[in-house]
């Protein structure tokens, strides 16, 4: 029998890789004759650079950049291809887990740091940069990056604007002569798996500012920021962004690698498991085992266990999904090609209890199903 386990993390507990090599211990237990293949995923979010990098026998880059509130921080993206192709998480240098959580404020945060990356890629010798925008600090629209790619926003002084979405609303004009000249010669692919406009009800700021530290108040003011950005952006740039699905994802990010670097949005599962060959492997599969820190709902938009059931559909190859925690809803999964899905958990446990014993509950559940699965082969 031939196994793929292709976990995500578990959210500020485990990272993929140990996600999947606790499941494939277990399966191993529970049924040794198994052939097991380890794809550590990610979906565009914290991870991203190391699942491609594992996958392809690419190499990390880590440099000191400027963090969400400015702290500087170590950040890192990868090359694969022969140096020919960057993958860049935004995480790494913009991303929620780098702010404790008292001192989280999308009001003031950047993607100046996202910049940085950047530009350190730009200045190999790349072809294309691929991009995943998930877990971000920011509701800027990707003014820090374009501040650090050499694009100047500026107020009607004709003075450059302090970082943050907040200050978006004082924009006067975008100067563009002195971007990196590299953005001509590239190609951006940005890892972006969900469809939120960049302003209104469903919008980057009403959606998501409230899980990055947003008060009502502070929601109100970023969107009505971002609106009058994607105006000057219209303007200046000739790039309309307020009808582009996916352009708030990250705070509107991925709406300013439209406008500032030609980007293209791709599904993000989709694209990072090409580059790690996952689909090959599925092909020839028997089984498909993921999961992530909790299955409910919201992982049918953009997730790693519903996008792996998506590519295994055509194969007729089963997935199941393991979750740190089932929550009300996540039976909907079973209407998305997830064949069936476990609770790692043998009981009501405090957060940090379910954390620390996270890898032996992984493995115990991974044995026990491996168990049923070889009675039900037998019968």
């Amino acid at each position: 029998m031939r196994v793929v386990i292709a976990p995500d993390s578990f959210k500020e507990c485990l990272r993929a890789d140990e996600v999947a090599a606790a499941i494939e211990a277990g399966w191993r237990a529970g049924m040794p004759q198994a052939e097991t293949q380890c794809f550590p995923m990610a979906d565009g979010g914290e991870g991203t650079v190391d699942a491609v990098v594992r996958a392809t026998g690419g190499e990390r880059v880590s440099l000191r950049v400027s963090g969400p509130l400015g702290e500087a921080v170590e950040a890192h993206y990868g090359l694969i291809q022969g140096g020919k192709v960057a993958v860049l998480e935004m995480a790494s240098a913009s991303g929620l887990a780098l702010v404790p959580e008292a001192d989280r404020d999308p009001c003031l945060s950047s993607t100046y740091g996202t910049g940085e990356l950047f530009v350190h890629a730009l200045d190999r010798d790349i072809e294309d940069i691929i991009i995943g925008v998930g877990g971000s600090a920011t509701n800027d629209g990707g003014a820090g990056m374009a501040q650090a790619l050499g694009f100047k926003l500026l107020d009607k002084h004709g003075i450059e604007l302090e970082r943050g979405g907040a200050r978006l609303i004082q924009l006067d004009c975008i100067d563009a002569s002195g971007r990196h000249p590299r953005l001509s010669d590239i190609n951006v692919y940005v890892a972006c798996d969900v469809n939120n406009p960049i302003c209104g009800a469903n919008g980057a700021s009403a959606v998501y500012g409230p899980q990055k530290g947003a008060s009502s108040e502070d929601v109100l003011i970023l969107d009505h920021a971002l609106a009058h950005f994607a105006k000057i952006i219209e303007r200046d740039l000739g790039v309309e962004l307020m009808d582009i699905p996916g352009a708030g994802a990250a705070g509107g990010l991925a709406g300013g690698l439209l406008a500032f670097t030609g980007a293209k949005l791709e599904k993000g599962l989709e694209l990072i498991a090409t580059l790690c060959n996952l689909p090959q492997a599925i092909e020839g599969a028997d089984l498909v085992i993921t999961g992530e820190g909790s299955l409910d709902a919201q992982s049918c938009f953009g997730k790693t266990p519903v996008g792996l059931a998506h590519l295994a559909q055509p194969h007729g190859v089963p997935v199941l999904a393991l979750g740190g925690r089932i929550l009300p809803g996540a039976d909907i999964l079973l209407d998305h090609g997830i064949t069936a899905i476990y609770p790692i958990s043998p009981g009501p446990q405090s957060l940090d209890d379910a954390r620390e014993s996270a890898v032996e509950n992984l493995r115990f559940t991974a044995e026990q199903v491996a168990r049923t699965w070889n009675v039900a082969a037998k019968g």
